[in-house]
């Protein structure tokens, strides 16, 4: 027999772990210091639009002896990067019933849906004159372009899957919480427009969610891949012509989102009292598919510097030398020590069978400083270090204005998903 939703359900607040719509003064302290950082770098980013890239450390590549692409394009591949893990551990828990990682769904979607919107901003950033960058690119684009794939498999329809899957997911909570009188009640029977919770309404939203998680599987792996190939196929730029761009930024993406993904889960868990939602099987299990990713991705490592310093021509040659000795020596070692130390954190918790979530955090953490290591060294070394002409190496500082705008950025990101958390549940309402 069919129960109405309104028969068997209580106020949400008295099945969820933590007060949904109340806000203490440390939230508002969170949010004050999130909207001053956002507040900086909307300032910094009205003098790079008035004034031009000139304000930032970018400069032409060769004869300008500098990067055309610096912090921005890095920390595009980045949030690009952070949000694979989201999106695949969502899809994964539907398609495998993973039901110790089911409280993590709506974190995980969360964190996709907020960080695409952030890499396409950053690249609308990185343009001198926005405007005719939107204009140009509906009037001049290469569907055989990898820019072009980017666009319309990771901006456009690997968010619209997303935002898909995180709406379906979330209809019968909003319908629960449409029941009860609350400002945003509006924003709940928007949300839940339709929805009875009836057992045949059920059944279809789980099959269309499941073939919904079949179908992101591969996009994701080909947005990705075709993110990569915009480096990789560059015949003409040393130290990116590589079939190891594509697998090396789905590997990567998967080491940082994963890692992100366990800080989060950690901070929920802390803050909003889901311990009993939120278990060590589901650190567990985040730990052990971060360290064997890691591995995959320092195997892909090795290999790569082995073909660039064996028997590589001499223009790979020198990128190498300028990552392993050279100016980028510092980053790439703090990069490769954040990667293998973690790996060996983890790898020993799987072995002695003994979890600490403090340490798979610290891992989750340092891996994604490495990510962001390692993105900068994908982008700028091939254009400082990687000429094919007779071009002197060439130099890239960011300026005060480029970090500004990528702290800001990450506020607004912290921002979004700190409020999305006080308006809707994180967590599965109870049925109970």
């Amino acid at each position: 027999m069919e129960a109405s939703l309104a028969q068997r359900t209580p106020r949400p607040e008295e099945t969820m772990p933590y007060r949904l719509r109340e806000a203490g003064r440390a939230w508002w302290l969170f949010v004050i210091i999130l909207t001053a950082l956002i507040g900086w770098a909307i300032f910094a980013y009205t003098r790079q639009f008035t004034e031009g890239l000139v304000v930032t450390g970018m400069r032409d590549i060769g004869s300008g002896a500098g990067a055309a692409w610096g912090l921005y394009i890095a920390f595009d591949i980045y949030f690009v990067g952070v949000s694979f893990a989201g999106i695949t551990t969502a899809a994964l828990v539907r398609l495998l019933n993973l039901r110790h990682l089911r409280p993590l769904s709506r974190a995980a979607e969360t964190l996709t849906v907020i960080s695409l919107p952030l890499a396409a901003l950053v690249v609308v950033i990185d343009l001198g004159q926005p405007e005719r960058g939107l204009i140009y690119l509906l009037q001049y684009a290469r569907p055989q372009s990898p820019f072009f794939g980017t666009l319309t498999l990771v901006i456009s329809g690997y968010l619209f899957a997303s935002l898909m899957f995180l709406y379906l997911a979330g209809r019968r909570d909003a319908a629960i919480c449409a029941k009860h009188p609350s400002r945003l009640q509006w924003f709940y029977r928007l949300w839940a427009t339709g929805y009875q919770d009836k057992v045949d309404e059920r059944e279809r939203h789980s099959s269309v969610s499941w073939w919904l998680a079949l179908a992101i599987l591969p996009l994701l792996i080909v947005a990705h891949s075709t993110l990569g190939a915009i480096f990789g196929i560059q015949a003409g730029r040393p130290g990116w012509f590589s079939a190891l761009q594509a697998p090396g930024f789905v590997i990567m993406a998967g080491v940082s989102g994963i890692g992100f993904l366990i800080i989060i889960a950690a901070i929920l868990r802390r803050t909003l009292n889901l311990g009993a939602q939120i278990t060590l099987d589901a650190f567990r299990f985040l730990g052990n598919m971060l360290w064997v990713l890691t591995a995959a991705y320092l195997y892909f490592l090795i290999v790569e510097l082995l073909t660039a310093n064996y028997a590589a021509p001499a223009h790979e040659t020198a990128v190498s030398r300028a990552l392993l000795t050279g100016q980028y020596a510092g980053v790439f070692w703090l990069s490769v020590a954040f990667l293998v130390i973690p790996f060996f954190i983890l790898l020993l918790q799987f072995l002695t069978r003994r979890y600490s979530v403090g340490l798979m955090v610290l891992a989750g953490a340092m891996v994604n400083i490495a990510a962001i290591g390692k993105r900068f060294l994908i982008v700028v070394p091939s254009q400082t270090n990687g000429t094919i002409l007779p071009y002197i190496p060439g130099s890239y500082t960011p300026t005060w204005v480029e970090y500004s705008i990528i702290v800001g950025l990450f506020a607004l990101g912290a921002l979004l998903y700190a409020v999305f958390v006080k308006v809707f549940p994180i967590v599965e309402i109870s049925e109970n």
